[in-house]
């Protein structure tokens, strides 16, 4: 799609961000979930080995991670990411809902999956059946039990994906009304700039509770290293980092169109601070080597971690506050606040 020939600066880079950085990454989240459903089906009909369908799911769980600072339009709406991924899970409901499912359905459809609860529908379910020590697929007996359902939530989210991205193509879509104005969404640019940096700053303030929950910030010191989001696949802090990327893809954006570029001259200490800011946040996360379960049983790399927090909170603060008095923006409510 061809951007408006306006001139209008905030319009450019709502355009610019939505085509080349958002929509694009919507995409790959497709692509991995239709990898996934056939990734699915080949392991249950012993045609792909179980090594191979761990990564097919690691790269749509990447995928998913890097649309959270992401998340306008028909992702954040009627439920959609609760379908995708269930976290926290504080309770390890996934566990349990997925073995009360199995047992109250055991000649399950894929409808069945899909009026069912959103923690069996999503990620979380499908990383608990290929990961999880409860399930051992190289019993016949558990393959026979659990490969129907592994199907379905990949067919479930292919399908989910596959509507997602409708919902973006077409001159009423989500990518038109990031290029448009007015439009039935959004009044002027600078609405849909707002939209687009709530979700950022959500993210990289969810960013904060990923890492900080199983730090054990909020449990008098104590680590919980099952609270992490993704602790099965131990794919933590790869997660983190796929987040933490699309967040700068934002702020650095494309072709001279971003967050950034925005900014006039009086503004050039604050884009040093976001910019080194985001660097140390990579460098840190870059350094860590091991799983995040790991190096929480481990006292001086937890303490890399907490330093690692709080580049996080950095990184987080310096948007929400400074960037968004910088461009005018007011940000709504964001639904972490009180968590």
């Amino acid at each position: 799609m061809a951007c408006s020939s306006s001139q209008d600066p905030y319009q450019q880079t709502s355009a610019a961000l939505g085509e080349q950085v958002i929509y694009q990454a919507h995409q790959q989240w497709q692509a991995s979930n239709q990898q996934l459903a056939s990734s699915a089906q080949a392991f249950c009909q012993a045609e792909q080995s179980l090594e191979q369908t761990r990564a097919d799911f690691l790269q749509a769980q990447h995928a998913w991670a890097a649309l959270q600072p992401l998340l306008i339009g028909p992702l954040n709406e009627g439920n959609r990411a609760w379908q995708v991924q269930f976290w926290p899970d504080k309770k390890n409901l996934v566990a349990r809902q997925v073995k009360q499912f199995l047992k109250a359905n055991p000649e399950h459809t894929l409808a069945d999956v899909q009026s069912g609860s959103v923690v069996v529908q999503g990620l979380s379910a499908y990383e608990y059946l290929l990961f999880d020590q409860d399930v051992d697929f190289t019993e016949a007996s558990h393959k026979q039990r659990y490969c129907p359902l592994l199907q379905q939530i990949a067919v479930n989210q292919q399908q989910l994906a596959d509507d997602v991205i409708s919902q973006w193509q077409g001159n009423e879509g989500m990518l038109a009304q990031l290029t448009e104005f007015p439009n039935q969404r959004y009044a002027e640019p600078l609405e849909a700039l707002t939209a687009i940096l709530q979700a950022q700053v959500i993210s990289l303030d969810g960013l904060k509770k990923k890492l900080g929950t199983p730090l054990g910030r909020s449990e008098k010191d104590s680590v919980q290293p099952h609270q992490a989001q993704s602790w099965r696949s131990q794919a933590s802090l790869n997660n983190l980092s796929a987040e933490l990327s699309s967040a700068l893809a934002l702020w650095q954006g494309v072709d001279q169109h971003a967050l950034r570029s925005l900014l006039g001259a009086e503004h050039a200490d604050l884009i040093k601070q976001i910019d080194a800011a985001y660097l140390q946040a990579q460098n840190e996360l870059a350094a860590f080597k091991q799983p995040l379960t790991v190096l929480l049983g481990d006292e001086q790399q937890r303490q890399a971690l907490f330093k690692l927090y709080e580049s996080f909170d950095r990184v987080h603060r310096l948007h929400e506050d400074e960037l968004t008095l910088a461009l005018g923006v007011q940000l709504g409510f964001n639904a972490n606040d009180g968590d």
